[in-house]
């Protein structure tokens, strides 16, 4: 697998991540359980940190144990380090969730994934070669809905993630408006002809479980994922923008250029991210929920069959397939593995777990223009 292809092939960002150097100090440390089995995760994360991320933090839990390492630094004016029971933003990780609570739905007979977005949503996706009448909540969870993702909006990237950014970071954005504004540009292709990642999707999917329940995508995720799992350090934190105790820092330099000031970019509305990248947990978590899910212990098994029947995503990398908010990728070693990544202003995420739900690992970098963590997914699935 080349450099940084699990998380920049498919990993959807809310966040554009920019480009810089920054050299931190770099402190290491791992769990003595692991030994040596983990020596190689410990290394790409030491890795990242000399690549200019400022921090770094994995955990995994396999046939053996649960292992833990940190790299670098979690707030840099201190020197203090990264902790391996920090919280932070998981980005796209959060359209996982979102997706297991449709096909919930969905198992209940409250909906049906070829249910039209019209349906459900009348007269919201509609504009400029957008049809809601023709694309199915399938096709928004598996990203062939062709619909315009949002975060490419030439006005919204200069508000959300160039220097405009510090003085918007407080906004609240509702999905109709981040919805109106994807309808102001045309679809990437026809529903069903394509795969484009698009964060519309998801924020599109949100809004259809609120008109299915009478209740908020968050309340939802609340009261059937992160209470019956006992997600404790899991949140979705609507228009709260901080990270709660215990968490690092997270940095962005809000530039492409290789000299602009590094900013601490932690606290921030999450409603520009909303339903596809709002929410916030820690690798415990993260490996807890993709472990049950995938074991079978959050959807009957039609849903569970439905969320892992992928599609393409790239001919030129038939490696790498996507199903319903669950990405699968095969890896240097021949090993596959199931789940999602996702990027957020100064944060990079990553949560994966083989088939049989054997094996995990989830990781986070507190910095947004440098590092690969898809050598550190390598490392430890093909170690």
């Amino acid at each position: 697998m080349s450099a940084g292809t699990v998380r920049t092939a498919l990993v959807a960002t809310v966040a554009a991540l920019a480009t810089g150097a920054l050299v931190a100090p770099a402190a290491a440390h791992s769990n003595a359980g692991g030994g040596d089995r983990h020596g190689a995760t410990q290394r790409a994360l030491e890795q990242a940190v000399r690549d200019g991320v400022p921090g770094a933090v994995a955990q995994s839990r396999d046939r053996s144990g649960s292992w833990s390492g940190t790299a670098g630094v979690g707030q840099l004016n201190t020197g203090k380090e990264r902790k391996a029971q920090d919280r932070y933003r998981i980005g796209s990780i959060t359209k996982t969730f979102v997706a297991t609570v449709l096909l919930q739905l969905e198992a209940e007979g409250r909906l049906d994934l070829d249910d039209t977005v019209e349906r459900w949503l009348p007269g919201a996706v509609r504009g400029n070669g957008h049809d809601g009448r023709h694309i199915t909540l399938r096709q928004l969870l598996n990203h062939t809905s062709g619909i315009y993702s949002y975060t490419s909006d030439p006005g919204f990237q200069t508000k959300v993630f160039g220097e405009g950014f510090l003085q918007h970071r407080y906004d609240t954005w509702t999905p109709d408006q981040l919805v109106r504004l994807a309808m102001q540009h045309k679809p990437y292709f026809a529903p069903g002809a394509g795969w484009q990642y698009s964060n519309t999707n998801y924020i599109l999917a949100g809004m259809v479980i609120k008109q299915a329940t009478g209740r908020s995508y968050e309340n939802e995720i609340e009261r059937r994922i992160l209470r019956p799992l006992q997600l404790r350090a899991t949140s979705v934190p609507r228009t709260d923008p901080r990270v709660p105790a215990p968490a690092s820092r997270a940095y962005s330099p809000l530039s492409t250029d290789p000299g602009a000031k590094v900013r601490d970019v932690t606290e921030l509305n999450p409603t520009l991210a909303g339903a596809a990248g709002g929410m916030i947990s820690d690798s415990k978590d993260l490996q807890t929920f993709f472990r049950a899910l995938l074991k079978g212990g959050l959807l009957p098994p039609e849903q569970l069959n439905a969320l892992t029947t992928t599609v393409p995503v790239d001919p030129q990398q038939p490696e790498h397939r996507y199903g319903l908010g669950l990405q699968s990728s095969r890896l240097s070693c021949g090993k596959e593995v199931w789940g999602h990544g996702g990027g957020i202003h100064g944060s990079q995420s990553e949560a994966f777990v083989t088939r049989d739900a054997s094996h995990s690992l989830a990781l986070n970098f507190n910095g947004d223009w440098a590092g690969d963590s898809g050598k550190v997914i390598e490392a430890e699935f093909c170690r």
